[in-house]
């Protein structure tokens, strides 16, 4: 064996033993690189071979951390809901006067969206499978149910306090605020052609930003409709 061959079998010998002395660095690399060909091929074209690939791993490792696909599959999927309820939960919404709360999490939600096209995309995939997997993790729900409260919480202090309307469900709201900020972007291509004008220019997604913050916050702000 030349002396470069020796080399690089003990670079990679090296690289190896890091890797199971650290195992919190393999299993972050290998989320990493299962949440990309997640995005790219959905659960049913992604292949265990190419994470391995991208992640600098071998394949035993990924099964050792993860059982199989499906398991590597369902730690994506909290790894990424994770990210936005630690993000959302950051705000601090429980501190803020209601509009101005409302405002950060709007705004939040929106460039949230607008950053992150893996999260839109493993979404979609999911959905098309109907939340199969989804509804296999036991933590989604516990994740989720804090920002509720931080919303309900919201709409009652601005209620009595007179600045929002009474009656307003916040998982309806909450859906609201993800419709209108993230629709523009898994439709951009059709929206594009259907109205002959690029929806992904700086300046038409800065003004659906104002446009979606002011629709949500004058909807809340509005008189209660009578009779």
């Amino acid at each position: 064996m030349s002396e470069q061959a020796q080399d690089i079998c003990k670079a990679e010998v090296v690289t190896t033993l890091r890797r199971t002395r650290d195992p919190q660095r393999s299993r972050h690399e290998i989320l990493a690189a299962a949440k990309a060909e997640f995005c790219q091929h959905g659960f049913t074209g992604a292949r265990v071979e190419r994470i391995s690939k991208r992640s600098h791993t071998n394949p035993r490792m990924i099964y050792h951390y993860f059982g199989n696909k499906d398991g590597l599959y369902l730690a994506v999927l909290e790894s990424v809901y994770g990210e936005i309820r630690k993000q959302e939960h950051e705000l601090d919404l429980a501190q803020a006067e209601p509009i101005e709360g409302m405002r950060r999490l709007i705004v939040f939600t929106f460039d949230f969206f607008a950053r992150r096209s893996d999260f839109i995309a493993l979404i979609a995939n999911e959905n098309i499978m109907k939340a199969k997997f989804l509804k296999r993790l036991p933590s989604i729900q516990a994740m989720t149910l804090p920002l509720v409260d931080s919303i309900r919480d919201l709409l009652e202090r601005g209620h009595r306090q007179g600045v929002f309307r009474g009656g307003v469900d916040p998982v309806q709201l909450y859906v609201s605020i993800v419709a209108q900020s993230q629709l523009h972007i898994s439709n951009r291509h059709t929206l594009s052609v259907l109205f002959d004008q690029d929806i992904t220019r700086p300046d038409w997604l800065a003004d659906r930003k104002a446009h979606t913050i002011e629709m949500l916050i004058v909807y809340l702000m509005a008189k209660e409709p009578t009779g």
